[in-house]
């Protein structure tokens, strides 16, 4: 695996930082979207909050992850697809966040609607969030 996030950092011409491996990786293994607290937790570094906050935020800007809005206005950050790059995320699919066990999943095979605005608005991003019982906790 640390080849797979060494070639990903390298792809988006970032320094390899331990920092930055150990983020990244956290994100290959739970598979799922992350707080910025779920990763202080996570880490096994003792990364400050502040490099965890930069981190963050230079891999959404290289389309390296994406950011999902959440209903207590926090945000969590989820992998991107290939079809990210800096400044150009393609994460239009549905978000749905499980009420019982907190978990935020990225459902790709339900595309958010197209939304028609009114003239003289131009839309950047869309986000469509769900909220109920994953499949884990419904059994």
């Amino acid at each position: 695996m640390e080849a797979k996030i060494t070639a990903i950092l390298r792809k988006h011409q970032l320094s390899i930082t331990e920092a930055r491996k150990k983020i990244l990786s956290l994100f290959w293994e739970t598979g799922n979207a992350l707080a910025h607290g779920d990763i202080e937790q996570k880490s096994s570094e003792d990364f400050d909050r502040v490099t965890i906050y930069r981190t963050l935020q230079t891999f959404v800007e290289k389309g390296i992850i994406h950011t999902i809005p959440t209903s207590d206005n926090s945000v969590r950050y989820a992998l991107c697809k290939d079809e990210c790059a800096a400044g150009h995320h393609h994460d239009d699919h549905v978000h749905f966040i499980c009420d019982d066990c907190g978990t935020t999943y990225c459902i790709d095979e339900v595309s958010v609607p197209k939304v028609k605005l009114p003239k003289g608005f131009r839309a950047v991003q869309t986000d469509l969030v769900i909220s109920g019982t994953c499949n884990k906790c419904e059994q």
